[in-house]
């Protein structure tokens, strides 16, 4: 496995859907790398995070865990104790310790505008279910989108349980902790404030930490191709790290 080129494996976030990486997986891929984009359930913190290491059970070889947004939290439990992973990328996602959850992490620092853009319905399962308003889904969520492409995201956004935002990180040891990661994200996300993820990348003793002037939550549609480099500097740097040990 150590000689293996890591498989890139995507894991959207809140109100989102795995077509999300598809400008990053066409750039990978340019690039000779091999990626998996996981349709994450988004019901529950400690489901979806069973659920993404299914899928990393089913690789063969070791793998890069890429999470936007909520999905920084599902791959810090994903990878928790799973030696299969050997580096993350958080692409506008949350870096949580034991006992934070989505809430709590946005909540730490000043600027979210999400809470007032959202609507809950409740579902028969029991508790919430929330989605960003339609009219406000592209100034909130994809301000530097173009119009047509954020209306089709707003389309197409998967709705989030409310338990799984308030749903607290168990692992012990998140995945951050104790393997390499590298963070991108932009100056202008309106959901998670900036200062949040700069937070986050300093917890974690990033690797490599781009913040892109400008950019909404929507980085990964927006600046592909950073995103992308940014995988790719991950990628060279988990190489590095196995030929020299």
């Amino acid at each position: 496995m150590s000689d293996q080129k890591p498989t890139v494996v995507f894991v959207h976030g809140a109100f989102a859907e795995s077509a999300s990486w598809n400008g990053v997986i066409a750039a990978l891929y340019a690039e000779g790398v091999t990626s998996v984009a996981v349709a994450n359930p988004l019901r529950s913190l400690a489901g979806d995070a069973a659920y993404v290491r299914d899928v990393i059970a089913s690789i063969d070889g070791p793998v890069v865990l890429v999470g936007h947004s909520y999905g920084g939290l599902v791959i810090s439990e994903a990878s928790a104790g799973n030696d299969q992973v050997v580096g993350l990328v958080y692409a506008a996602g949350f870096v949580p310790e034991p006992g934070d959850s989505a809430f709590s992490l946005s909540a730490s620092e000043p600027g979210s505008t999400l809470g007032d853009a959202l609507d809950a319905h409740p579902i028969s399962t029991g508790g919430l279910e929330l989605v960003i308003r339609r009219p406000l889904f592209r100034d909130q969520f994809a301000a530097d989108v173009p119009v047509q492409v954020a209306g089709l995201m707003g389309a197409t956004q998967r709705p989030v349980t409310e338990a799984a935002l308030k749903d607290a990180v168990q692992a012990t040891t998140p995945g951050w902790k104790d393997r390499p990661s590298w963070h991108v994200f932009g100056s202008e996300d309106r959901n998670i404030p900036a200062a949040v993820h700069r937070a986050g990348a300093e917890r974690a003793g990033s690797r490599g930490t781009t913040e892109i002037a400008g950019a909404s939550h929507a980085v990964s549609v927006s600046q592909p191709e950073a995103v992308a480099a940014t995988i790719l500097d991950a990628i060279r740097g988990v190489a590095e790290d196995r030929a020299a040990a």
